[in-house]
């Protein structure tokens, strides 16, 4: 029997066999396949059980069974696609779904864990001032929930037990082709390749700080290289987990310390000095953007803000790990408001009480030396275990979709693939070490990334692929459709007549979606631009240059 082959047992049931391994990305397969076993699947969750695809094909009284419908002859003009089926039991959907175990609880917590840290955010209000920071929390916000409901959606669309959907690339693979899943995997390594890098660049401030500047900061930045060298050896997320669990309550001891600190002590003026440029004065706060903050600065200032939100990248691998996906909108809309809660309330306390000397991170700006010491050295185990998340999920990204597809490099799980690995640790993290040597600003630096990488995720890309799930879908008349026991997709007609037929069935929608992506993507380019000439600008300012001694908040 042929992988897509179907069969008929003597009794006139559809016979059933277990189907191998899928190819992950199979060109042949087209879009109304997806859609089809994904109503299959997700109906079969919501009603308790398993049926096989089999009895759902065959059930009586079934409305258009492939059974019963005939061909239209003479159709002219039609497109037909055939593939051979192979149907999968009951006990193969079963071990599918085995996998799937995580609660919308479970999933809150992860979206908390991966998008909680406000450490940025006291400097961003200092960026905006009080009413357009709370203003732009909000409605970012609220566009990160709108884009995660449409990433939801259109996961319970295009994931079904045959074909299951592991990851952000795979959206783009089934909605645009391979250039599409292509340009996502090269923005997401970036992204947690440059995630890796601010993180170097933090903890070395925090070293330097520790050591009260009695050490060079680029040798300390690259002491936390080699932690990540070492350490990044690990290569399953599992022995990283109960690590993760641990860096969240360090974050909110953290959190919770810094406030009870910078509300009883002066901020520190020496790093604030050496940071955002402003010298010892009384503390000043104001309504909008204070006097001498630029229009660039003030961007950068909203992309912390991105930054904060950006936990999107992942939303598709949490999904794919839930017992009842159906429910995700719970987890999503939940965690965002707490983070959304936690975020206005750390960042306005932090810049109430420092006002124009709040820096980023927040808690490098505590001037008692003993709780700077403190907090500087939890949050120098957190973002290293955060650290290692990042390098972990990038290195993988970049050996399977770059290393394994075009190279045909040895699966990870090989005696040579482990190898491999281990060559590649030290590559990707002294990589990450050039940049953050090469451009030692972490808010510049975190708004360059936001802009370029992590809005996409969050905002430009749902939009987008949104459009295009729902023009394939609505363009879908009588008589087209998957037929699962030919394996054959029949399409009427092709080209402009499809896609504006797709377009105009709910062209409000479509019209919002596509507003909302250009408007993400010029968002995008003003966040570049802006962050780059904030880099420009600091250097002008007197910041530290690359791979410079100097650490970059003087204290």
């Amino acid at each position: 029997m042929s992988r897509q082959e179907a069969t008929l047992s003597r009794n006139g049931e559809a016979g059933v066999s277990r189907p191998p391994v899928q190819k992950l990305h199979d060109d042949s397969v087209t879009f109304e396949e997806y859609l089809h076993y994904a109503s299959i699947t997700h109906a079969d969750t919501q009603r308790g059980g398993p049926q096989t695809v089999a009895q759902h094909e065959i059930s009586p009284g079934q409305r258009d069974s492939p059974l019963e419908k005939e061909k239209e002859p003479g159709t002219v003009g039609a497109i037909t696609t055939t593939r051979t089926l192979t149907i999968a039991d009951e006990e193969y959907i079963q071990a599918s779904r085995a996998v799937r175990t995580a609660s919308w609880g479970a999933v809150f917590y992860l979206i908390t864990t991966d998008v909680l840290g406000p450490y940025s955010t006291g400097w961003a209000f200092k960026q905006m001032g009080y009413g357009p920071g709370v203003a732009l929390y909000t409605v970012f916000g609220a566009c990160a929930v709108y884009g995660g409901f449409l990433l939801w959606q259109m996961f319970l669309g295009l994931d079904s037990d045959r074909y299951p959907l592991k990851c952000y690339g795979d959206v783009g693979y089934r909605l645009a082709g391979k250039i599409a899943r292509q340009t996502i995997n090269v923005v997401q390594s970036v992204q947690l390749l440059f995630n890796v890098g601010i993180i170097i660049v933090q903890n070395g401030q925090g070293l330097a700080q520790i050591s009260k500047n009695g050490a060079c900061f680029i040798i300390l930045c690259f002491v936390w290289a080699l932690a990540g060298m070492i350490f990044g050896q690990i290569r399953t997320l599992a022995k990283l987990g109960w690590l993760a669990n641990a860096a969240v309550w360090m974050n909110v001891f953290v959190m919770i310390s810094t406030m009870a600190i910078v509300a009883n002590t002066d901020p520190n003026y020496d790093a604030a000095l050496a940071n955002n440029f402003v010298d010892k004065g009384p503390v000043v706060t104001t309504a909008g953007p204070a006097a001498g903050v630029s229009f660039d600065g003030q961007v950068v200032g909203l992309m912390q803000a991105v930054y904060s939100y950006g936990g999107a990248m992942l939303f598709i691998e949490f999904l794919s790990e839930m017992k009842k996906p159906w429910d995700f909108w719970k987890a999503m809309i939940f965690a965002q408001l707490f983070i959304f809660v936690v975020y206005l309330f750390f960042g306005l306390f932090v810049y109430s009480f420092q006002g124009q000397f709040t820096i980023n991170p927040a808690y490098q700006g505590i001037s008692n030396y003993a709780w700077q010491t403190a907090t500087n050295s939890i949050g120098l185990v957190s973002t290293l275990i955060a650290a290692l998340l990042y390098g972990n999920i990038g290195i993988k990204v970049i050996y399977n979709n770059v290393l394994v597809d075009i190279f045909k490099v040895p699966a990870l799980g090989t005696r040579s693939g482990k190898l491999l690995w281990v060559a590649l640790v030290p590559i990707y993290w002294g990589t990450s070490f050039i940049i953050a040597a090469a451009i030692p600003q972490v808010s510049n630096l975190a708004g360059l990334i936001a802009a370029a990488c992590i809005l996409q995720f969050t905002y430009t890309f749902p939009p987008f692929f949104m459009l295009v799930f729902q023009i394939k879908k609505d363009a879908m008349q009588a008589g087209e459709g998957f037929d699962p026991l030919t394996g054959t997709t029949t399409r009427l007609d092709s080209g402009l007549t499809r896609w504006t037929r797709g377009f105009s069935k709910k062209w409000a929608f479509n019209v919002w979606n596509v507003i909302f992506c250009l408007g993400s993507a010029a968002t995008a380019v003003l966040g570049i631009y802006s962050a780059a000439k904030g880099i420009k600008d600091a250097y002008a300012k007197g910041a530290p240059p690359s791979f410079s001694c100097r650490n970059p908040i003087g204290a």
